[in-house]
């Protein structure tokens, strides 16, 4: 990707930055920055390059991408356990769409590096003390004290150790043999195993065991074949302290592009995409593929602003648009911006990854067009809303002819990775409405956004 002479790893500090933690001590930010330029990459150019090539499929609709992973990731739910839990969910997630669809699903996880959140507000009040907002654990904790919430820049390195951490545990599951097809039962979750849902997913497993066992029968030698026993998983986070991810762009040996080597994919999200903005300088020059989140009331004209930003050169995989419109909206403010990239495009370049997520505050009345059974627990009603969403975007894409690609982003992946709020919605003796939000990261006060 050619990069024009007017950008650079630091160029993004002339424009206008929002979404900033207030640093207290710049000195000590400008040492963790100098420290982490130094520090080894946690991905390699080529492995970005070829998640690109892997997205070009997608956006011509031979392959199916998966978005998976925590709205926000922890300092504190940090073991082997955990990492293979989330790993487990997205390999499920992954071979159901496979075995329906037929085609590939490229996998992306929200994981090893998505540590911090934008925020509505800089501050949040209680009882009439004001603090600055919990940012993500990459800047500051959650406890409602001055001295947890002062932006605090050694988390900087704290994130880099866990991601890199992480994401080596993630390439030995999946390269050293948990991705094998002939475990596709041992990813099943204990708790769902025994639900509807659970069983469901039994009778898909079912179904590539006795594949796996007609092709082996044919002389197919099943063993050899690579494809069958490792799968690849990539990273991906918003690209929001600009600092962090600054320090860990590097310059490919090979073609002597830029490339954040902090992940495989960077997003921008809903706040932070603004035209002019350091977010979308930053990411224009780096040459990883990259998404950008868009909200209801984005504009056709914005949308394809946005592409001509990020992608001038037009080159599939490039770019992925991630909507982000809500149960109630994503019918009526979806189909404008469906028909307007393609007009800009004349090819089918940018996917568009239909996000669904519905903030988990029962106060919010659910939109009039949904049905409901009667006597769902809050927990069911929500995954409903969900379930609209995904659909009503998918319908969208339909019947507009765009590609397809989906994102089962921020709940709809909180709730199938973390243990306490899977029971909450699919474990039929979990009936009680009590949600463990001090499990979550992100959207369970107000001024939270993914």
């Amino acid at each position: 990707m050619a990069v024009t002479t007017e950008w650079s790893p630091s160029s993004w500090r002339s424009l206008d930055v929002v979404q900033q933690p207030d640093w207290t001590d710049l000195g000590a930010l400008d040492d963790v920055v100098k420290r982490l330029r130094s520090m080894p990459p946690l991905v390699f150019a080529g492995e970005a390059r070829s998640l690109t090539a892997d997205l070009a499929n997608v956006a011509n609709g031979e392959a199916f991408l998966l978005q998976a992973g925590d709205c926000a990731e922890s300092f504190d739910a940090f073991s082997a356990d955990s990492i293979r839990d989330k790993l487990k969910v997205i390999l499920q997630m992954a071979v159901v769409l496979m075995y329906s669809s037929g085609v590939p699903v490229v996998k992306v996880g929200r994981i090893a590096g998505q540590f911090a959140k934008p925020r509505s507000s800089g501050t949040e009040t209680i009882d009439g003390v004001e603090l600055p907002s919990f940012r993500g654990h990459m800047v500051n904790d959650i406890d409602f004290t001055a001295n947890a919430r002062t932006a605090d820049p050694e988390r900087l390195i704290t994130a880099y150790q866990q991601s890199a951490s992480t994401l080596n545990l993630v390439r030995a599951f999946t390269k050293g043999g948990f991705g094998d097809l002939s475990r596709v039962h041992a990813w099943n979750q204990e708790f769902v195993a025994s639900s509807a849902e659970g069983q469901r997913y039994e009778e898909v497993a079912e179904g590539i065991e006795r594949t796996l066992q007609f092709m082996a029968a044919c002389g197919i030698d099943t063993e050899s074949t690579p494809q069958l026993h490792t799968v690849d998983v990539s990273t991906s986070h918003e690209a929001l302290i600009l600092g962090y991810e600054e320090a860990l762009t590097r310059q490919d040996s090979l073609t002597g592009d830029w490339y954040d080597c902090s992940a495989h994919m960077l997003w921008i999200g809903e706040r932070t995409r603004q035209l002019d903005g350091a977010h979308v300088h930053f990411l224009s020059g780096v040459g990883n593929p990259i998404g950008c989140k868009i909200g209801p009331t984005v504009t056709p004209d914005e949308v394809i602003a946005l592409c001509e930003a990020l992608n001038p050169d037009r080159i599939p995989g490039r770019l992925t648009l991630i909507t982000r419109m809500g149960a109630d909206t994503i019918g009526s403010a979806l189909p404008p911006l469906l028909a307007a990239v393609p007009r800009r495009r004349r090819s089918s370049s940018t996917p568009i990854l239909a996000a669904a997520a519905t903030p988990l505050r029962r106060s919010s009345p659910p939109p009039p067009h949904i049905s409901y059974i009667p006597h769902q627990s809050e927990g069911e009603k929500l995954y409903t809303k969900t379930c609209y969403e995904m659909q009503s975007a998918v319908m969208a894409l339909l019947k507009t002819e765009t590609r397809k690609a989906c994102e089962f982003s921020t709940y709809m992946n909180m709730l199938k990775s973390r243990p306490e709020v899977v029971k909450y919605l699919a474990g039929p003796k979990f009936k009680d409405n009590k949600l463990p939000v001090d499990q979550a990261q992100c959207d369970q006060l107000p001024g939270w956004a993914c």
